[in-house]
């Protein structure tokens, strides 16, 4: 996968996150981001990697994304390697 396709697959699981108002918070809540910084950062690969980071967090959240997006759970994964800090080492 492409960096710009894995930034592409970060922003459908941010408009997956930001439907649900209860998770959204728990995502600003769990990083301090603000909720018009995330509005304004939408390209930063930074923010995108620490979208998924969250998501990736729960497997019921990776199934519901992928299903709401039509596309395979592990394509999340895939995304998150090819965005900043997804070659580091995974130890959980």
């Amino acid at each position: 996968m492409s960096p710009d396709a894995a930034a592409a697959l970060a922003l459908q699981v941010t408009a997956w996150l930001a439907r649900d108002a209860e998770r959204l918070g728990h995502f600003l809540g769990a990083t301090g981001y603000p909720a018009g910084a995330l509005r304004q950062r939408l390209d930063d690969p930074d923010l995108l990697a620490a979208i998924l980071d969250f998501v990736l967090q729960d497997d019921q959240w990776v199934l519901e994304a992928a299903a709401e997006g039509g596309y395979d759970p592990h394509q999340i994964l895939l995304a998150r390697r090819c965005l900043p800090g997804g070659d580091a080492p995974h130890w959980t």
